[in-house]
């Protein structure tokens, strides 16, 4: 008889944006005049820049074309967007090779497949709090997972202290929005090397990070091409959450017991994909492009300042926060020692606004709350002064 696979019964019941949406839907349908202004879910809320609507229609009729038809796209990545992104990666300093590039479907679908190059035995790190499918993944793998906790003592920017094979690091930081400077990296990557472990780094909002301490890429630390690998996404960067595309960064330096990660992550792509279609491919190297990247950052600019009004707000009810700067997220201290879900329900209740309590990513998390800054601007502020009026009410 099948066996499924019982590590299922170890994860959390429900996703928590899944308890999210549920939680919204029923106050609404209980509350149907009110207006609900939803700062949780990290999603965006400005359309494709124009370069790469431009790029996408053409790609669409390059398809109705004869000559211009592609049908299967290599499962690496076509060559021009890996050039693109070697040189974007060149503005940084963080020297990587075409061949060292893996185009894929997103971030979160590498997240989870990239586990497929390591023993199901091997340990994993994950910093809490931590966005759960770092750990889900593990999970389900039956790996054993070390939780390095954070707080408000180090700014949420713990540095390593327990070996593990396999170590998640997100910087700048989802949730809390906090971000490891150079220094801390090299840190990271010295003890990585030294103790033969793999680093995880999703730089999924590296464009958010202003000034030059704090690195974009992990491979602007020294030694980070011989224990890490680097997943990045045009999910936030160009608002493809909807149109899905990101890259993987396997240096051809990371080796283990004699295997090559790069080769095996190679070997694993013929296998696990037929690789991204034409037309998305072709859309996001629009986003490359010098007009692709000035209108990029002029939306990034946009939810900058959507941060500075949960920013404002905070500081005005005496709230502690980080984040906001260098992120797109805003982690408070719930009031009045309030629970995350306890602060949720009263922000719904009370002013008809959404956040993401802390719960949801880890024991580190409880007693916090996160804010998104990708919705509109009209709403962000609304949302903003709202918060504002109510913790100085209280």
């Amino acid at each position: 008889m099948l066996k499924p696979n019982l590590r299922y019964k170890e994860l959390k019941d429900t996703y928590l944006f899944n308890t999210i949406y549920r939680k919204t839907n029923e106050y609404l349908a209980k509350n149907p005049e009110k207006t609900v202004l939803r700062m949780g879910v990290g999603d965006v809320s400005i359309p494709l820049c124009e370069p790469v609507i431009k790029a996408l229609h053409k790609a669409v009729d390059d398809q109705g074309n004869k000559k211009t038809f592609h049908g299967y796209m290599p499962e690496v990545g076509d060559a021009s967007l890996r050039k693109a992104i070697k040189e974007y990666y060149a503005k940084f300093s963080a020297k990587v090779e075409e061949d060292e590039i893996f185009v894929s479907s997103g971030a979160c679908d590498d997240l989870g497949d990239i586990l497929e190059l390591f023993d199901k035995d091997n340990s994993v790190l994950v910093i809490e709090p931590a966005y759960p499918e770092y750990v889900d993944t593990n999970i389900l793998c039956g790996r054993k997972v070390i939780h390095l906790a954070s707080g408000e003592e180090n700014g949420f920017l713990p540095m390593p202290e327990t070996p593990a094979d396999i170590i998640y690091i997100c910087s700048p930081n989802n949730p809390t929005g906090a971000a490891y400077n150079r220094e801390q990296l090299k840190v990271w990557v010295d003890f990585a090397n030294k103790h033969g472990s793999v680093i995880l780094f999703d730089a999924a909002y590296e464009i958010f990070i202003e000034g030059e301490d704090i690195p974009h890429s992990i491979f602007e630390i020294e030694g980070a091409k011989t224990c890490a690998i680097e997943i990045c996404s045009l999910s936030k960067t160009a608002g493809f959450t909807g149109t899905r595309l990101g890259y993987t960064t396997v240096p051809k330096e990371l080796i283990r017991e004699g295997m090559n990660l790069n080769e095996m992550w190679s070997r694993n792509r013929e296998t696990r994909t037929n690789g991204i279609s034409y037309i998305l491919q072709k859309g996001a190297l629009a986003v490359f492009t010098p007009e692709g990247q000035e209108c990029v950052h002029k939306n990034i600019d946009v939810y900058k300042k959507n941060a500075s009004y949960f920013m404002e707000a905070l500081d005005t009810a005496g709230i502690w926060y980080i984040g906001g700067k260098n992120s797109p997220y805003i982690w408070l201290k719930c009031p009045d020692g309030m629970s995350g879900w306890e602060f949720f329900d009263y922000l719904l209740n009370k002013i008809q606004v959404v956040g993401v309590p802390g719960d949801g990513f880890g024991e580190c998390g409880k007693g916090y709350f996160r804010f998104s800054t990708f919705g509109s601007p009209e709403d962000t502020k609304e949302a903003a002064d709202r918060l504002c009026k109510l913790l100085k009410k209280g």
